[in-house]
């Protein structure tokens, strides 16, 4: 069973990395299957009772791997995390299947009550590099990140989001297929798509002024002639 697991990470990792060569090549120099390694067993320990040896294990994979999986963390099938240095999972965080993260990622808390304080991720969310997911909030099927982002609330599925806070840019328009970091084509900034609108309605509006003046000028001079005659 563990060996078949092995097996089919290993395919997953090659279908989304065109810079794989090989299963051997996954095998020996993909940090973020040697952390899913780690995790596997610090994360038996930790079910069984053994927390400070599932905590130990979990560090020596963070100083081999430079990723910091907490043994406490759920974690489901075929999670590619990519390059993986800086990347931060915490421990009531939840990941579904077919999840991809990027370098620097944190799946981190913002409280410190002792019960579900770290995002779930549901399948096929993928997280750009250096993105923030902090709380315990849900992160729908088949959600894009983008790098950098800082998402502090709540994403629909399938929808893509950027910026600090994070705002949703649209939706994911290519379906199931895989997009590297999460990103497909050019991506508009909410903010920037904001301030654009407001440019474009104070412009509608000094227009709707202009007119207006020009009627009550009209109004005016109308007023003034049949005074005079």
């Amino acid at each position: 069973m563990l060996f078949k697991r092995l097996r089919e990470e290993i395919e997953s990792i090659r279908q989304r990395d065109p810079a794989a060569h090989s299963s051997l090549e996954v095998l020996l120099c993909y940090p973020g299957l040697h952390a899913l390694i780690f995790h596997r067993a610090a994360n038996w320990c930790w079910r069984h009772g053994l927390r400070v040896t599932g905590r130990f294990l979990s560090h020596v994979g963070k100083i081999l791997t430079g990723i910091e999986i907490h043994p406490g963390a759920t974690v489901g099938r075929r999670l590619f995390i990519d390059h993986g240095t800086g990347v931060v999972i915490g421990e009531t965080a939840q990941i579904g299947d077919d999840v991809t993260l990027y370098q620097g990622v944190t799946l981190g808390g913002t409280s410190l009550h002792m019960g579900k304080r770290h995002p779930t991720l549901e399948d096929g969310v993928i997280v750009g590099s250096g993105a923030q997911v902090l709380g315990p909030f849900t992160v729908g099927a088949g959600a894009r990140i983008g790098a950098n982002s800082v998402v502090l609330t709540e994403v629909p599925p399938g929808v893509t989001m950027v910026g600090i806070p994070a705002r949703i840019a649209g939706r994911c328009t290519k379906g199931n297929e895989f997009l590297a970091y999460g990103l497909e084509g050019d991506l508009p900034d909410p903010l920037v798509r904001t301030i654009e609108t407001l440019r474009q309605e104070m412009s509608q509006m000094k227009d709707r002024i202009a007119e207006l003046e020009g009627e009550r000028h009209e109004q005016v001079t109308l007023t003034k002639t049949g005074a005079r005659s």
